[in-house]
């Protein structure tokens, strides 16, 4: 099987068994195409990490098109509104990923943690016992970091799309000069949330690269 084969391929058996609920079978589909559940877990961080990356990008998209709006001086205001409503539909599914790519980072962390523990249990060599323990409370600490970031990150999404959601929803009620300047007396205020949650997103996707590198 080639490697784009066998990437399809897993992330078919991902969706099935994460989608049954079914933890244990995913995890045995998994181990017999050598990823163990540490290997799934950075896999998952990458993900997040590249979802995060194009959100920058969508939610700055979002921005230039009220500096649009902003600077609008006559044209169409229907063809302004769409790619107001585009944008503003980009980054809402782009924002339901992210959740999702992280509620599968933080399952299988607990997973990895909770088998790590018993894994200890069975050592009897007192040496390699205190190491592991070591190692397992390092990799805990990497980890609270990363999932800090990327819910302080996630958090601050919500605001901006709640913005975004209302300048849509007005605009499409209003395609006039008024609603435009209304509309441009926002920008400062999106422009500034938006600021802040690329830079929560850069520290996120700064943390996911300490963890993936380090792990």
């Amino acid at each position: 099987m080639t490697t784009s084969g066998k990437t399809i391929l897993l992330g078919i058996l991902a969706g099935i068994f994460m989608l049954s609920g079914c933890s244990t079978a995913y995890y045995a589909a998994m181990e017999k195409f050598g990823k163990e559940k540490r290997h799934l877990l950075k896999d998952n961080v990458e993900d997040v990490k590249e979802s995060q990356t194009e959100a920058q990008e969508e939610f700055k998209d979002a921005l230039t098109r009220i500096k649009e709006l902003y600077a609008f001086e006559g044209g169409d205001l229907e063809t302004f509104y769409n790619k107001l409503k585009d944008s503003y539909e980009d980054c809402d599914s782009r924002a339901s990923q992210i959740e999702k790519r992280i509620n599968a980072v933080e399952t299988v962390a607990a997973d990895l943690f909770s088998e790590w523990e018993g894994e200890i249990l069975e050592i009897k060599d007192a040496r390699f016992k205190s190491s592991s323990k070591k190692s397992l409370a390092d990799a805990r600490i990497r980890y609270k970091k990363l999932e800090l970031a990327m819910a302080k990150s996630t958090q601050k999404m919500y605001p901006v799309l709640e913005k975004l959601k209302d300048y849509v929803l007005y605009l499409k009620h209003n395609l006039n000069a008024k609603a435009v300047g209304t509309l441009g007396n926002e920008v400062v205020s999106i422009e500034s949330d938006v600021a802040v949650l690329v830079r929560d997103m850069n520290r996120s996707i700064q943390e996911a690269d300490k963890f993936i590198n380090s792990f």
